[in-house]
């Protein structure tokens, strides 16, 4: 098995060689030094690479090596799109393309993991079951199907081995940011291999059907009371980590306009209930859909708002609420500082940040949209500019504000296509203002300095006690000190160069002190005794020029000299 494993993945690695190749990123193998270890030579890397590929651009040639790659590279492509924070904007742009529609596996497959995952054959659990899919994609199928009891469901069915699959690709994907970060200034700079372990997490989360089916539950008690939104219900009883059954619901894109105006819908109203239904998920509740593209989204008859697959969600604590508020209010009153503070209190940011950089690129997105009527603010593209600004000073903002940034860009373009001159700026101040007040509301304050000053407690006792324990090691003369001196290389290296100075002037001095009481000697002596008849001097000299020569050699070597 181990043998059988190792060849899978030397085999893989082989793919994903050819496929940067064919791909036109075939320079990539080589900084890696993917073609040693492969043994590929140079002009098999050369020639893959001379097609039609090498004019497009970086994106374009990243987004067709995820496509032909599969499916664990196209959902990390997909999930990339979604961190515009860390990934270049023109990258991004290219990913949001990728498709994962693939040809649906066989029917044969499908009974045979519903009778492996529930236990059952598919004939006892279901009355009907529609052989031909609904959708494929490239981790499962949907197909439509009656329970037994009468329930018209869509059943949500894993690709078999897709797991193992996935964990397999993730693993060398994980090696290969290893090695990238080892041998490439951009990809340390990129933090990848912190990347490829946050995206993993995201993906293997997305292949546990019992993660989606609470999501789903979760979202739909939001709206318990609310006849505008349906979430469909997820049938418990016959889901598992690989099925996901849920109630069949048939609706109308929310993107096919000229269905919804032949069918009645009221467009405004949609757009209406679509922002509110999207800000009352992230406002109020903290817990949203972080893919509403129109392939999640639908519409039923009197104008209700239905929301599917729930994979990808987001989740915002107080504290973030309450920061992006402080942006959402900063943006609208074109406050850069603001907008700065925001920023940073929601990201990590590097130590050696340029503030006053930070604050000139502030400066230059507030002057762009200073004039800009509120109801005209394109938010988008506000967001957009706020990504790049944390992308060029390298400031990791939250994963979940990220997706809340992605969705709401989403949500945005559905709501333009809806209706041109709706704006949903409008709809999300009030939620800005009450979040505000949320924010600033005694109570609320209160119990936030309280757990501050409980944290700083904790801290103080901290500090007690490792003075406690720096007054020990002190009073018996043991201090664990580490200290990491700025360019102490550089420095250790001039300290060996003048160290191999030394030694070399030293040498050439005893050289020369040596030769000269030879031949001191020998004159002295006047060659008249037996020792004396000895070569010694051409001996001596011959041993000292090897040794010399040796010395030399160790320090040159060294390239510190």
């Amino acid at each position: 098995m181990i043998i059988k494993k190792r060849i899978e993945y030397i085999n893989r690695y082989r793919e994903i060689a050819k496929q940067f190749s064919l791909s036109g990123l075939g320079f990539i193998v080589e900084e890696l030094g993917l073609d040693e270890f492969l043994s590929i030579p140079k002009r098999v890397l050369l020639r893959q690479s001379k097609n039609e590929h090498v004019e497009k651009s970086r994106g374009e040639r990243i987004r067709i090596f995820l496509e032909r790659m599969g499916p664990t590279f196209i959902k990390l492509g997909q999930i990339a799109s979604t961190r515009p924070d860390i990934v270049p904007h023109d990258i991004v742009k290219e990913l949001e393309k990728l498709q994962s529609s693939v040809p649906p596996f066989e029917f044969e497959a499908v009974k045979k993991i519903v009778k492996d995952s529930l236990g059952a054959p598919i004939d006892d659990l279901f009355s009907e079951f529609d052989e031909t899919p609904l959708g494929s994609a490239s981790t499962g199928q949907v197909h439509k199907a009656k329970t037994v009891e009468g329930d018209i469901v869509a059943v949500k069915v894993q690709r078999p081995n897709i797991e193992r699959i996935v964990r397999n690709d993730l693993e060398i994907l994980h090696h290969l940011a290893t090695l990238a970060e080892h041998r490439l200034e951009w990809a340390r700079k990129y933090h990848v291999v912190e990347m490829i372990e946050e995206f993993s997490l995201s993906i293997i989360d997305e292949l546990d059907y019992t993660i989606e089916a609470s999501n789903a539950e979760k979202i739909g008690k939001q709206f318990t009371e609310d006849e505008t939104v349906k979430v469909p219900e997820i049938k418990r009883d016959l889901s598992t980590k690989e099925i996901l059954v849920m109630e069949y619901v048939d609706g109308i894109a929310i993107n096919h306009l000229e269905e919804l105006d032949n069918a009645g819908y009221d467009r405004t109203l949609l757009a209406e209930r679509l922002a509110n239904a999207m800000f009352h998920q992230i406002f109020v509740e903290g817990f949203f859909h972080g893919d509403p593209h129109p392939g999640n989204v639908s519409v039923l008859k009197n104008n209700t708002i239905i929301f599917m697959d729930f994979g990808m969600v987001g989740r915002l604590t107080s504290e973030m609420k309450g920061h992006f508020a402080s942006l959402l209010i900063s943006m609208m009153k074109q406050d850069a500082s603001g907008v700065v503070k925001a920023i940073i209190k929601m990201g990590v940011v590097p130590d050696d940040v340029n503030m006053a950089s930070l604050n000139r690129e502030t400066e230059k997105v507030r002057d762009k949209y200073y004039d800009v009527e509120l109801s005209q603010l394109n938010f988008g593209e506000a967001v957009q500019d706020v990504f790049k600004i944390a992308n060029k000073h390298r400031i990791g903002l939250p994963q979940d504000f990220t997706i809340l940034a992605k969705a709401l860009i989403t949500l945005e373009s559905l709501v333009s296509q809806l209706d041109p001159e709706f704006s949903i700026i409008d709809v999300a101040e009030p939620f800005g203002h009450i979040l505000m007040k949320e924010k600033y509301n005694p109570k609320n304050m209160v119990n936030r300095y309280w757990s501050d000053l409980l944290e700083l407690g904790d801290d103080l006792s901290d500090v007690r006690t490792n003075l406690k324990d720096f007054s020990k090691g002190l009073k018996h003369q043991k201090l664990p000190v580490d200290m990491e001196v700025k360019g102490a290389d550089d420095l250790f290296k001039k300290m060996d160069r003048v160290g191999n100075r030394l030694s070399f002037s030293i040498v050439l001095l005893s050289f020369s002190i040596i030769m000269v009481g030879l031949i001191v000697g020998a004159a002295i002596a006047g060659q008249t005794t037996v020792i004396w008849s000895i070569p010694a001097i051409e001996i001596g000299f011959v041993l000292a020029v090897f040794l010399f020569l040796g010395l030399l050699y160790s320090i040159f070597r060294s390239g510190r000299f």
